[in-house]
């Protein structure tokens, strides 16, 4: 499994975005998100209208202008965010795009990889929406510690099961 560049780039513009509001309570042009993650601004421009239009962030024009957060960091969960951004690693229509040269798969009916990329979901969307946009703007170190307790207590779920 791998995310994206677009993932990946978008998740950080967006947190760019986040520090600055924390900081100085202002906005970011395309420009400076742009240097700020080494980023070329056509790039950047990408990123934010696919934000903009997932409600995450919001523009303005002028001398004061630029984009900020649509909503209090706390309030944007990274798995919606990935979501717009990429999309899901299993969907609904996931084996019927993946049929091969036939109009469905020949596994429809009996197949383990599909309960194997399920469950993987799964724990993947029970991770990413417990983490909000204000979660990343955290240290790493602290992080680290939330996100290994986390999954330790998802792990500690799945063996009782």
């Amino acid at each position: 499994m791998k995310l994206s560049a677009q993932e990946e780039y978008g998740l950080r513009c967006l947190l760019q975005i986040g520090r600055q509001e924390e900081q100085t309570g202002e906005g970011l042009t395309i420009s400076e998100i742009g240097r700020a993650e080494g980023l070329s601004t056509s790039n950047v421009a990408k990123l934010m209208r696919i934000l903009r239009l997932g409600g995450f962030v919001e523009s303005a024009r002028g001398q004061s202008g630029g984009y900020r957060l649509s909503q209090p960091a706390g309030q944007i969960v990274v798995g919606e965010v990935l979501a717009v951004l990429g999309g899901r690693l299993f969907g609904p229509n996931f084996c019927e795009e993946h049929a091969g040269q036939e109009e469905c798969c020949t596994h429809s009916v009996d197949c383990s990889i599909r309960s194997l990329w399920s469950t993987v979901q799964f724990v993947v969307d029970q991770v990413l929406g417990q983490v909000t946009l204000k979660d990343l703007l955290g240290e790493e170190q602290r992080l680290s510690a939330c996100f290994k307790a986390m999954t330790d207590e998802l792990l500690q779920v799945s063996d009782r099961q």
